[in-house]
């Protein structure tokens, strides 16, 4: 394995870092862990100091939307669950009963100081579809300019399995590109990320250039308190889509949150590494369920990735899995390699005959809307390289 060093936080880091300390705008995301415990509910101290750092800013002058877990971690004990429940139904029951607990707990602590706070679920159909895509940045942007806290949540009460986000880092990373937030800091019990385990004397990374810089890092996974669904895994992966979307991103604990928010060197900061995308295409990049394979010939891979072209009929020389039109699909080289990921406009009982036909060799023998693209390029997302996945993963 090889050893990378990393430095202190060098006068580049230091200034983005005072960058979020005079951010307009910021998504802050809070995990369950932070908030709350199977056995005691949601912990109001921790609650309370959150709100504290949170409204001072606001009150500075910073729009803030805090993206929270918790709704369902708050209803386990209510309902006299042990532990959080595996089955959707019951973590949807939870989650009713809990998110009402949650909100009051915010609504209480934030009016405190002032501050309104309203409640926005969603689902990960709100942040694909153009029209609830839209309705959700009026929205959340009216709130903002009316001086409001919007405290985000999935909506997990109605949410499924295939339309899930699968945890709220990776939400909050796309609510930060939606809102076009300036900086996304993601708060949980743990302080940073580190180049090993901590019990063993591994050193904080403060900074993160890039994917490179991650290489040889091993990262953990959801913690003990029982209550999470992510642990710093879902964390690096938020911020790595943040960054390389233009946006500012910080790891960091919650006990830290008023100094992140201050710009201090705490936790992990990740450096911008990209421009802002269209927040369908990070959905499709990065939480899309594949429902099919396109295999595509060499040309039709060039056509791709290189001249960036929408993907046609002649170039496919392989269909698998079960989708209908609107359904993503992955495309692939020969050899398995993902290229990218796409919105099919075709079933996958359509596209067989299709393959290796013109768009007007298609028009002619099956009629008109025979002679569009299999993906436009509109609906087209280049993926770095990897093998391909397990469909319905």
């Amino acid at each position: 394995m090889t050893t990378r060093t990393f430095d202190a936080p060098d006068t580049a880091e230091g200034l983005e870092r005072q960058a979020l300390a005079t951010a307009k705008r910021i998504v802050v995301k809070v995990g369950s862990s932070s908030l709350t415990s199977i056995k005691g509910g949601i912990s109001e101290k921790s609650l309370a100091g959150l709100v504290d750092a949170l409204a001072e800013k606001r009150n500075a002058g910073t729009e803030i939307i805090l993206v929270s877990s918790g709704a369902i971690a708050a209803g386990l004990a209510p309902l006299g669950l042990a532990k959080r429940p595996k089955d959707l139904a019951t973590q949807q029951a939870a989650a009713s009963v809990g998110q009402g607990l949650l909100m009051a707990r915010y609504t209480q602590a934030f009016s405190a100081h002032g501050v309104t706070v309203s409640q926005v679920l969603l689902t990960a159909d709100d942040l694909m579809r153009r029209t609830q895509h839209t309705n959700a940045f009026r929205a959340l942007n009216r709130l903002l300019n009316l001086g409001v806290v919007p405290v985000v949540n999935e909506n997990d009460t109605v949410a499924t399995h295939e339309i899930r986000f699968g945890d709220n880092d990776r939400l909050a990373a796309l609510v930060a590109h939606l809102v076009r937030a300036d900086a996304l800091v993601l708060l949980s019990d743990v302080d940073a990320l580190y180049d090993g385990p901590p019990s063993q004397g591994a050193k904080r990374i403060p900074l993160v250039r890039g994917p490179r810089d991650l290489e040889d890092v091993t990262i953990g996974k959801a913690g003990k308190a029982g209550v999470g669904t992510g642990g710093m895994t879902t964390k690096v992966e938020a911020a790595s889509i943040a960054a390389g979307s233009g946006i500012h991103a910080l790891v960091t604990s919650t006990a830290n949150a008023a100094a992140a928010l201050a710009g201090e060197d705490v936790g992990t900061w990740f450096a911008v590494n990209g421009n802002r995308k269209p927040v369908r295409l990070l959905w499709l990049a990065h939480l899309a369920t594949v429902h099919g394979r396109l295999m595509l010939d060499d040309g039709a891979v060039k056509a791709v990735r290189e001249r960036h072209r929408s993907l046609l009929p002649a170039g496919i020389s392989e269909v698998s899995g079960d989708f209908e039109a609107g359904d993503p699909v992955e495309m692939v080289s020969h050899d398995g390699t993902v290229v990218a990921r796409g919105l099919v406009n075709y079933s996958s009982d359509e596209l067989p005959r299709m393959l290796g036909r013109t768009t007007q060799e298609l028009g002619q023998a099956m009629g008109r809307g025979y002679d569009r693209e299999v993906v436009h390029v509109d609906d087209l997302v280049l993926l770095r390289t990897s093998r391909s996945s397990k469909l319905g993963a």
